[in-house]
Parts: C-alpha cells; structure tokens; sequence
C-alpha cells in the first residue's frame, strides 16, 4: 500500500461526499486507502459514507475526541508507505495525490508535504505555507507588521509570503488541511500530540519533522479548502481552544526560552484573546439590543455551467429555491476559456456577487479550480452540482430540494 488517506469528520456530510467524490476521481496510479474517523456526527455522516462509499474504511467514535486523536486512531489504522490527513472539506485536483507521492519518491530528505490552497473565490490561502512561530516571528504576526510588509523575509516570516507561488519550495509549517507524512517520519518523530484538542497540532507536527532533520516542502498543486473561511471563528469555544492551542506550543517548545521573549508573547496571546472576546460579546449585544444594523449580506446571482441534464435539473431546482440564475451548456465543448460571466443587474456591482455553479460530473476538478483562481478578483466564489443528491454546495450552504429526492 503506498498512500493512506485520513479524514477526521464532524457533521460535515455532504462536503465530505465531495471530498471522497474527488478523491474517487483522482488519477492516482499508487495504491491507496481512505480512512475516516467520524468524531459522533449526528448528521447520518456513517450512515451515507456506508451507503455510498463502501470501500471506505471507517472508525466511529462514540463521542469527539478531537482532531488530534482522532487523527492518530486512522494513523494506527493505516497501512501506506506514506499518509495524508486531509480535511473533509476540502477538493483535490486530480493531479495532487500523484504529484505529492511522486514527489516523495524523488525526494528522500522531504518528510512532509503540503500545496496551495484555494479559498473558494479563487484567493491562495495564505496558510499554505507558514514559518515557526517562534516568540519573534508571532509578535510580528500580532502585532501587524507582517501583513504591513508582505515580503520581508524576517516582518513576514509566520507565512513565508515573500516565497513564489507557482514553484516547489521549502517551507517550515505544513497546513493541518492537507499534510501529507512519510510513515517512517511519523513513526520516528511521534504522532498528533494529543493536549492539541483542535488547531495547533500541525504546527507541532511540522516542527518536530524539521528538529528531526527532515525537510518540508510546498507544492504549487491546487486543491480548495471549502470552509477555511467560514469556521466558526466569531464564537467564544474557537477562541479559547485557538488560543489554548498557541499557548501549549509555546510552553512546549519555548518553555525554557528567555523569559524577556516568552512573557510579551504570552501576554500578547492572552491579550488579543480578550480583544476578540470582547468583539464577540459586543456584537452579540449589540445585535440583540438592535443598537446597530447588520450589514445586509450581498446579493446573489447564480451561473449554471453543465451539461444539458445537469442544466435541467438546476432550472428546477433555482425555480424550486427561488434562485436568479443564467445558464451555460457545454454539452459541445466541455472546455471553461469560454466562459463569461453575464453583465450585473442594474445594481452597483459591489451588491451582488456571482455563485458559478459546475458540473462536477461532466467537468475534471483541476479544470473547475484552475478557472476559479484565474478569476480570483471578480466578485464570484464557486459552486458545484452533484447529480447524486441533485444539490448544489457553496461555501456558506447546502441547497437541496428534498422534492426532487
């Protein structure tokens, strides 16, 4: 077996059925396994894997471990030459499992990998490739001079942004959303620490590969990491366990540093915890009180490109969802540099924003994230359709018609 696949999910069930859908369509020429370890969702996540994806190796977990443990059950589990712990929100170009383990076999010194995420308007998620966050490198982070001079190479170290994009390079933190390992440096180094319940435990992971002499590495193959975004980061249980996650790091590798060093930066942490605190708190009241508006949320205008069935069923469905929408047959092309998108209503444009929906069945997964970050700067964010469940997913929901089931 030359690669195992570990997903950890959480009630994430239909944006995991893509994730395993674009792993199914990989043109992957190793031998491979899935793993996934279902931490008690209470969505039928089991229910559908077992349905739909048979051959999927499955861990049920009677309540949530956590990320790092439930990792670590699928690691014990495994039995590829190499493993890859992916998020199940994420979709995989049909090059990047190939491309990553053919990478790996040419390159003996590289113990980790990890490749450029996608956010789903199209933008490079900039925590495809990070530095230690050693005491210096995270007051710079907090304190803004990293996002204020983007390619020094010592202001902007936390996320190496000073390195090309389009190009292998050497990095330091692999993203805990695709982290591909060789088994024997897992074994060497040690597993998920387990005190990281949720975030943090990459970071750890990649430090130790590197203190044990092996090398990181980025690679410039696309997937889309589909909730990057969108994680519950506005509530008080994402706050403490981030920020618990930044603390146990800093105990654990910098305990004995100076304490010059470790005091402002642990100062610094509880500090910007208790800002975002507030922020939370303050909104929260404020939106109850009705002392200030929310902001109206754009609106949204839909452009199906598919085949003539998956058209047919998108009419029904936007008629059914009550959705404004185009549409775009490429029964005869099946290409995407034709695509435009329609011009905007009459609206000012910063009003509305363009969902482009595909046809994931009709149109290859690198193909769909190659367009959507050729047009990262054009007010869209993606969409896909899938003829299984006759839905459409999109970074902030699911619409689905149960009267077409």
């Amino acid at each position: 077996m030359k690669l195992s696949i570990i997903i950890v999910n959480y009630n994430v069930k239909y944006y995991l059925m893509q994730c395993l859908q674009s792993i199914r369509q990989s043109k992957n020429s190793h031998e491979y396994e899935v793993i996934v370890v279902d931490n008690h969702s209470r969505d039928d996540s089991v229910k559908y894997i077992k349905r739909f994806f048979p051959e999927v190796v499955l861990i049920e977990n009677m309540h949530n471990v956590g990320f790092a443990r439930a990792n670590n059950q699928g690691i014990a589990r495994a039995r590829g030459e190499y493993v890859l712990l992916l998020n199940p929100d994420t979709l995989v170009g049909e090059e990047v499992l190939s491309g990553c383990v053919d990478f790996l076999e040419s390159h003996p010194a590289a113990g980790g990998i990890g490749v450029k995420m996608l956010t789903a308007n199209g933008k490079k998620a900039m925590e495809s490739r990070r530095g230690i966050p050693t005491p210096i490198t995270s007051f710079f982070k907090m304190s803004g001079l990293c996002s204020r001079f983007p390619h020094s190479r010592i202001f902007a170290k936390y996320y190496m942004s000073y390195l090309p994009w389009d190009t292998p390079q050497r990095i330091e933190i692999i993203s805990g959303a695709f982290c591909m390992v060789r088994r024997e440096t897992l074994d060497k180094t040690g597993w998920l620490d387990e005190d990281f319940f949720m975030y943090g435990e990459d970071i750890d992971l990649s430090y130790r590969i590197l203190k044990s002499g092996a090398e990181n590495w980025y690679l410039p193959l696309p997937i889309l990491h589909y909730k990057g975004e969108s994680t519950k980061k506005s509530s008080f249980r994402y706050v403490h366990v981030f920020y618990q996650a930044m603390l146990i790091f800093m105990r654990k590798h910098y305990g004995h540093s100076n304490l010059l060093l470790t005091v402002p930066i642990k100062f610094a942490i509880y500090f910007k915890a208790s800002l975002e605190l507030m922020a939370i708190l303050t909104k929260k009241v404020s939106k109850t009180l009705g002392f200030f508006k929310t902001n109206r949320r754009k609106l949204m205008r839909y452009l199906f490109v598919g085949e003539h069935d998956m058209l047919e069923h998108c009419r029904l469905l936007a008629q059914h969802k009550g959705l404004q929408g185009n549409f775009m047959d490429l029964s005869q092309t099946k290409e995407l540099t034709d695509v435009h998108l329609p011009s905007m209503p009459a609206l000012s444009s910063n009003q509305w924003q363009w969902c482009i929906v595909f046809d994931c069945k009709s149109i290859s997964y690198s193909n769909i994230l190659q367009f959507i970050e050729k047009h990262e700067n054009k007010n869209i964010i993606l969409g896909t359709y899938h003829h299984q469940e006759n839905m459409i997913i999109t970074p902030d929901e699911i619409i689905k018609s149960e009267s077409f089931q």
